[in-house]
């Protein structure tokens, strides 16, 4: 999951939670880079992180199109070949399009398990 660190950590807790669900058919590892790390290392250990996941979703909130890991780990994920999907992350706030973060789709439990069952 990819998602903007600054103003959307919440919605990680967020889809860490919907992965809770009974009938979920995925899991999400949390993968996230907690501590600061020169930028070769940190895109290295991305690198690898991403590619042993099936599939990269973005959340999108408002900033997450201006948001440089994003951006980052967007280009990592096509350089190896990993799907690439965003989910709108929030129901009453604007979420602008994330590019080249493939097809955008509501939040729903129903969505996640299409897209990740």
């Amino acid at each position: 999951m990819s998602f903007d660190y600054d103003n959307d950590r919440t919605l990680k807790s967020f889809m860490r939670g919907q992965a809770r669900h009974p009938d979920t058919p995925f899991e999400i590892t949390d993968w996230s880079m907690k501590e600061a790390a020169p930028e070769r290392s940190w895109e290295r250990e991305a690198r690898e992180r991403i590619r042993r996941s099936d599939m990269l979703i973005v959340v999108a909130g408002r900033k997450t199109r201006n948001a440089p890991g994003v951006r980052k780990e967007l280009k990592i994920a096509r350089e190896e070949g990993v799907p690439v999907a965003q989910i709108i992350g929030y129901k009453n706030k604007r979420c602008p399009r994330v590019p080249n973060a493939g097809r955008r789709y509501r939040w729903t439990h129903e969505n996640l398990k299409k897209l990740l069952g």
